[in-house]
């Protein structure tokens, strides 16, 4: 009951703020008063990475208003969640639109077990991070219209997938793009101790594999014994029914099946054979190559040619004016995340600019520094204290090139493995991600929310995934301990030491 008490305290003072607009504006407002201080101070500090003098900016200076004035339509237009959100929209929505997305789910309900349900979504959700930030406008989606479709609170389906993209985002039984960009911070810092370093894009492998299992379990049970009793009845409208699927609809999705397989392995061939078109034309490699790069937009024609095939077979789609009508109520349908987007984009951009994040994040690594511990207390603060940093900096690339040249030197010298020291950063990155106040796609999740309750709020957000960001965090130190003194490895040849 008190933690029930807890999330309803979170939830009832987060919704008591302004409607998020507003409260974007306000921040905006504080924002600038609190940098036009902290310049008057002379507050600066040395980025780590750049050697360079880093000072905190007014915006509230000549320089700082006409930054504000000159790129507030390019800090809209940039924002990370906007083109994403939107290209994503078009294909999803258009498969929403025509009943593809309904009946395949109609399809799976007949085979996934009720009790595992949610375990499924979190699990999806994890391996999904495969496709970046994609993952972030799909799975937490799928998940509400599952949860909807079982006759199951569709907030909650919708967390679970949230929590398994989100706050699960470093774990994959995979090597993706996350694992080689981390990986080349770290060896060019470690290098400054030992010439002879290297962190490889495999070093975490087997740690984040065990992960993706450990977490869909814990992300699960939340869910079920958590989140959705907090939530109650769904009393809304139930778009998606359990009615059997007809011979009709059998054959459009066979149809549109044929037509995935040919998708994929048109796209495979383009991607799997050496010297292939979307292989990096430099140097061959997979992990850096035009295919993930561009991932969405490979996604979104994939849903474009499904979804057309699907619309054809079921004689919803006729003439070429029925593709664009479908996108076009889709695209209605995210006018609220348009304009939340556009001042939540400043507040980010005002953040960023005025190099305040950079400042509370050196100078609390300092202070962890001077704080003296040793053995593996020093790796829990600094998991502790990463989880914190990255509620203010949600970039992983970013805080990672702050606080490694600061923590893998000095953890390093206590002769941890580089490759360790950079899992206890991604555990701590990665579980907080989802009750970031600045996370870009705050008001995409927000926009998901009040589809299924017009009242949601910030607070409802906080509230429903703080149990999941506290629970990964505090499981994931839990498999770092274990790994620890069971001397483990964390990839093919990795230990802690």
């Amino acid at each position: 009951m008190k933690q029930k008490g807890i999330l309803k305290w979170i939830e009832t003072v987060g919704n008591k703020l302004p409607h998020p607009f507003v409260l974007f504006i306000i921040l905006c407002g504080v924002l600038m008063v609190v940098s036009a201080i902290l310049a008057a101070m002379d507050f600066s500090v040395t980025h780590p990475a750049k050697g360079e003098e880093v000072a905190v900016k007014s915006l509230l200076s000549v320089e700082g208003i006409h930054w504000i004035l000159t790129s507030m339509l390019k800090n809209f237009i940039e924002f990370p969640a906007l083109g994403l959100v939107l290209a994503m929209t078009l294909g999803i929505g258009l498969a929403e639109k025509i009943g593809l997305l309904t009946t395949v789910l109609r399809k799976m309900m007949a085979g996934i077990p009720a009790a595992v349900v949610s375990y499924a979504i979190v699990f999806v959700g994890i391996l999904g991070n495969l496709a970046s930030d994609a993952a972030m406008v799909i799975i937490p989606p799928l998940g509400g219209l599952v949860f909807l479709a079982m006759g199951r609170h569709p907030i909650a389906g919708f967390a679970a997938g949230m929590a398994g993209v989100s706050s699960g985002f470093t774990a994959n039984f995979f090597i993706a793009g996350t694992d080689a960009l981390l990986a080349g911070i770290s060896t060019e810092v470690a290098k400054t101790i030992d010439p002879n370093a290297m962190v490889t894009p495999v070093d975490n492998w087997f740690f984040m594999s065990a992960s993706v299992v450990i977490l869909a379990f814990f992300g699960g049970w939340i869910t079920d014994k958590i989140i959705e009793p907090r939530l109650g009845t769904y009393h809304g409208d139930r778009n998606v029914q359990f009615e059997k699927v007809t011979p009709q609809e059998n054959k459009a999705l066979r149809k549109a099946g044929i037509a995935a397989l040919i998708f994929v392995l048109m796209v495979g061939l383009l991607v799997i054979p050496e010297g292939s078109l979307l292989r990096d034309p430099k140097t061959g490699d997979f992990l850096t190559s035009p295919f993930l790069k561009g991932i969405i937009p490979i996604i979104l024609l994939f849903f474009v040619t499904v979804s057309f095939v699907y619309g054809r077979a079921m004689g919803l789609i006729k003439t070429s004016k029925d593709i664009p009508h479908y996108m076009s109520e889709a695209i209605k349908d995210m006018s609220g995340f348009i304009v939340l987007a556009f001042t939540a984009a400043q507040f980010i951009a005002f953040f960023n600019w005025s190099n305040i994040g950079i400042l509370m994040a050196v100078n609390g690594a300092e202070y962890m520094t001077s704080m003296g511990l040793t053995g593996l207390p020093i790796i829990i603060a600094f998991t502790l204290f990463t989880g914190i940093c990255s509620l203010f900096i949600t970039s992983g690339s970013a805080l990672w090139a702050i606080l490694a040249p600061v923590f893998m030197p000095m953890l390093m010298l206590l002769d941890y493995n580089p490759a360790f020291i950079q899992v206890a950063y991604r555990i701590a990155d990665s579980a907080t991600n989802t009750i970031s106040p600045v996370n870009p796609y705050i008001p995409l999740f927000l926009a998901f929310y009040q589809k299924y309750n017009k009242n949601a709020g910030m607070g409802t957000i906080f509230s429903t995934m703080t149990p999941f960001a506290i629970v990964f965090l505090v499981v994931w130190i839990l498999q770092l301990t274990a790994w620890y003194f069971l001397d483990l490895p964390f990839g093919p040849g990795v230990y802690a030491r």
